[in-house]
């Protein structure tokens, strides 16, 4: 599991619940006023996860508002971006007289070294809940005289480089214990890179990224792009390469300091898959032939053959011992 602090109001007296909180938020991120209509018996559980120097925290709580005036920029500013993506409920986002609504197909942007007031709005079970990240302004790749064109950006959660951040970072909310805490500053690189190639394509300074940046911000454009079409037989290096513009060449280079080729990641991440659905009672009523041809295998003795040799056991025995061990 990742390195992550852990705040629940459950765990704390009904009288210090809000205030123990808010002053936990001004801590982790920058110093902001936060006030609530529910500060009585506040409810909120928070996560904090360490990815080295950047921070992700996942959380649930009651609609509160945070504002961060120009006197707690003078007292105290961390030089920050903050990036909100909403799961259920929505953000209502006042920057002097431009208000701006966020809902979870939109990423907000916040700078700590400018104003702004944030109202959480609760989703169906009265509480908002998204997955946050604070990342330092310096280590983006991103002239710094367009640092201050960010706050204010309504970027798209569904696609490109914002529907790669908001994957890893739902991801991160509901599985981190995927990873392990030697990951963290590994990650904390994913999210610097993802998050430098979102601001450099909606400030048009795409030339302004270093070539390692672009480099590593492509091979996660790639991956995703596999994942999503694992389902395709003809999913191959010439089609991934051509759906990203690059030649075959370039995409095995880009590989190269893995342990794998293109090829055989593409089929290992095809037999993963069918092996967490042949194991999952939700798909027990699935032909394992329909399961094998939904992870890009078409003929079932294919599929048999590959996963035997992968698994040391064909398909239908995998599944058998599966319930056996769940049963």
């Amino acid at each position: 599991m990742l390195v992550e602090s852990v705040y629940r109001s459950e765990d704390v007296p009904v009288a210090d619940r809000f205030d123990r909180w808010r002053a936990l938020v001004g801590e982790t991120h920058a110093p902001v006023d936060v006030d609530s209509d529910h500060r009585k018996d506040f409810r909120v559980h928070q996560r904090n996860l360490s990815l080295g120097p950047v921070s992700v925290w996942p959380s649930s709580f009651q609609p509160v508002v945070f504002r961060r005036t120009r006197q707690l920029i003078r007292e105290s500013d961390p030089e920050g971006l903050h990036v909100t993506l909403p799961l259920k409920g929505a953000l209502c986002v006042s920057r002097g007289r431009n208000d701006a609504l966020y809902g979870p197909d939109r990423l907000n942007v916040l700078d700590t070294s400018h104003p702004f007031e944030v109202r959480s709005i609760g989703g169906g079970d009265g509480r908002h809940t998204g997955v946050g990240v604070e990342v330092p302004a310096a280590l983006l790749s991103v002239p710094g005289h367009r640092i201050d064109r960010l706050a204010g950006l309504r970027v798209s959660a569904r696609e490109g480089y914002g529907a790669l951040l908001a994957q890893l970072l739902t991801q991160l909310a509901t599985h981190d214990n995927a990873y392990n805490p030697a990951d963290g500053p590994r990650l904390g690189t994913v999210v610097v890179d993802l998050l430098s190639a979102l601001f450099a394509q909606a400030l048009d300074a795409g030339s302004s990224l270093p070539e390692e940046t672009h480099r590593r911000a492509l091979e996660l454009r790639i991956r995703a792009f596999i994942q999503a079409n694992l389902h395709d037989p003809q999913l191959s290096p010439r089609t991934v390469a051509a759906a990203h513009h690059i030649s075959v060449s370039y995409l095995h280079r880009l590989f190269q300091q893995e342990d794998h080729t293109v090829a055989s990641w593409i089929r290992g991440q095809r037999l993963d898959r069918a092996r967490h659905a042949l194991a999952d009672p939700m798909s027990y009523a699935t032909p394992v032939h329909a399961i094998g041809a939904r992870c890009g295998f078409p003929r079932a003795s294919d599929f048999t053959r590959a996963f035997r040799t992968a698994y040391g056991v064909p398909p239908t025995e995998y599944r058998q011992l599966s319930r056996h061990i769940a049963g």
